[in-house]
């Protein structure tokens, strides 16, 4: 028998045990990557070229009395807002009947929320933050109220309490801001609840911005961090409101998501334009916008448009003006066109810029387009001023043919 090394069973030598250590170095430093991430989603979609899109809700009793979508390009710093009412009707795939998109609300488990959001939307949902009414009073406190433009003074009994706010600019304390989004005038359309809580989310981002350098602050951050539900540790936190710092909220208007109010087993449920298709149409657009880089100015631009009828279907042009409003178009005046018998839908374009005509065309899928100078030949006074022609014309004419079926230009 030939002579062998022979290792005692359960022996290791030196070369075995630094491969187990290699091998167990690896395997933490991937769960601790795959945690990391899984804990701070932003840090992965601030490092890379996406659009950070986060839900906010503000909830009370339970229920959420309103919920944003933040969508925030990091390469341009540009940003776009959608409000989700909480009556929006779909057949909610978590419970499989038709309902509000409310009903699958808990802030134990926003997964589901945040499911029907995406769906509804077209994206996907970074991450949530939630704030409750109480917490929210605390927080507003903690960055020293916010700032609101309230057109009319407001004085009503609300639940056998006094609510009263001055016109003008106001700074909101913590008590008034919970107030402001609760309380409801008799009578008071949805509407324009909607937008004094979409006005108070606009200051409150703005005042989270301002408090940027504060918020840094160990013992403020951790008093903000119990005030709001998010997946976000204290250091993303800071992060975030770094970007929060360079948002332009003066600039920003919110969307809300249109549609039909049917009543459904009692309730009264908005049911998305064309099944849905037209709000993700607006979300594809709003990010082409936020991830388009532009010269100069014009990534602010807010592009004017004139709407004329020319066919015989009576209020054709006031609801293709309601359609380019929700795209985030000016609608500054509707009427009929000089005659009634167009058969193909054109646009007049004066804007000077080709891809932005381009763009607002393929709304409507319209491919006549047109060029007229908003600059004329006729000659100017001393000052300057066209003396032929003083009247201001919309950047894009919109003339309505009967090969438009109220959505799009079929070209039949």
């Amino acid at each position: 028998m030939t002579g062998r090394n022979i290792r005692p069973a359960g022996a290791f030598d030196a070369s075995s045990i630094l491969l187990i250590l290699i091998v167990v170095f690896l395997a933490g430093g991937v769960v601790f990557a795959l945690t990391y991430f899984r804990q701070d989603p932003i840090e992965e979609v601030l490092s890379g070229d996406r659009v950070i899109n986060i839900l906010f809700v503000i909830e009370g009793r339970g229920e959420p009395l309103a919920s944003y979508v933040l969508m925030y390009y990091p390469d341009t710093g540009k940003a776009a807002i959608f409000d989700v009412p909480g009556s929006v009707g779909l057949i909610l795939r978590g419970i499989d009947r038709v309902d509000r998109i409310a009903a699958v609300y808990d802030p134990d488990k926003i997964s589901p929320f945040e499911a029907e959001v995406e769906g509804l939307l077209g994206v996907e949902i970074s991450f949530s933050a939630i704030i409750n009414t109480e917490q929210l009073g605390r927080m507003v406190d903690l960055i020293g109220g916010v700032e609101i433009f309230i057109p009319a003074r407001v004085a009503v009994y609300d639940t056998g309490n006094m609510v009263f706010f001055p016109s003008g600019l106001t700074r909101l304390d913590g008590d008034k801001a919970r107030s402001y989004i609760n309380y409801q005038l008799p009578d008071e359309d949805p509407d324009q609840l909607s937008f004094r809580r979409q006005r108070f989310f606009l200051g409150l981002l703005k005042r989270l911005g301002e408090q940027n350098a504060m918020l840094k602050n160990s013992e403020a951050a951790s008093q903000f961090q119990t005030m709001i539900k998010t997946g976000m540790s204290s250091r993303m936190q800071a992060r975030f409101f770094n970007e929060l710092a360079a948002l332009d909220t003066d600039r920003m208007s919110i969307q809300t998501v249109g549609g039909n109010v049917r009543e459904v087993s009692g309730q009264a449920l908005l049911f998305p334009y064309y099944d849905g298709s037209l709000i993700k149409e607006i979300v594809r657009q709003s990010l082409g916008s936020l991830t388009r880089r532009l010269e100069g100015d014009l990534t602010e631009r807010v592009f004017t448009v004139e709407v004329l009828n020319g066919t015989t279907t009576v209020g054709l042009a006031g609801r293709t003006a309601e359609l380019l409003r929700s795209f985030g178009y000016d609608v500054i005046s509707i009427g009929n066109a000089d005659r009634s018998d167009y058969w193909d839908t054109q646009i007049i374009d004066r804007s000077g810029f080709q891809d932005m005509a381009e763009t607002f065309a393929g709304i409507i899928r319209c491919e006549n387009i047109y060029f007229e100078s908003q600059i004329s030949d006729e000659p100017v006074s001393d000052s300057g001023i066209n003396l032929q022609n003083l009247e201001y014309k919309a950047d894009f004419t919109l003339i309505i043919g009967r090969d438009f079926n109220g959505r799009y230009v079929t070209g039949g």
